[in-house]
């Protein structure tokens, strides 16, 4: 005697059985392209994220000026010279609580990838991004993009990553629409997002 999730599918493969089997689905989208730095920057700007480029030797000294002397979370993987001594560092390790997060003046983070086309930035919980928690609740994200990690395109930034891993996609500060089109930002991730591009 046949349960009845097997007699509902045994139904709907019946309904089924005259229809045609449905054609591939051409895949000719460009997979990769000429995106640029200055393209990626543009992009990220443009989700009114604050952009700064600088040469490898200056990111340093200029995450110290980025965040003074605010309390910032840091991923337990964090480069040791990213920690500026001006900063009140809270380490999470071990795991922070959700209220040490929420009090925390920020976060800084490294990325997986960014997008060039879409000015996104893709984190995977990889080094020196911590859990994905970690970039929802502090109101303020300072993330360090390197050159090699931007992608021209999303093919191509997909192609780079592992889709079994927790991926968080961000374009911009968390922001959203009310009913009457009023944008609200911060409500469901950090009201900043600062982006350093550090070139090659």
């Amino acid at each position: 005697m046949p349960d009845a999730r097997t007699e509902v599918l045994a139904r709907i493969r019946a309904a089924l059985g005259d229809r045609p089997t449905p054609a591939a689905v051409p895949r000719a989208y460009h997979r990769t392209g000429p995106g640029s730095l200055d393209l990626f920057a543009e992009r990220v700007a443009d989700y009114r994220a604050v952009v700064h480029q600088v040469a490898s030797p200056d990111m340093v000294p200029l995450l110290a000026s980025l965040l003074g002397t605010r309390r910032i979370v840091a991923p337990a993987d964090l480069p040791a010279e990213w920690l500026v001594p001006s900063v009140t560092w809270l380490p999470d390790s071990p795991p922070l609580s959700i209220e040490d997060l929420d009090g925390a003046d920020g976060v800084l983070t490294a990325c997986a990838v960014g997008i060039a086309d879409t000015g996104t930035i893709v984190l995977d919980a990889g080094v020196a991004q911590g859990r994905r928690v970690l970039t929802l609740l502090p109101d303020y994200h300072l993330c360090v993009v390197r050159e090699s990690q931007v992608a021209a395109t999303v093919p191509e930034a997909l192609a780079r990553l592992d889709s079994v891993r927790p991926l968080t996609f961000i374009s911009g500060p968390s922001a959203t629409s009310d009913i009457e089109l009023n944008r609200v930002e911060g409500v469901h991730g950090p009201r900043t997002l600062e982006v350093v591009i550090v070139r090659d």
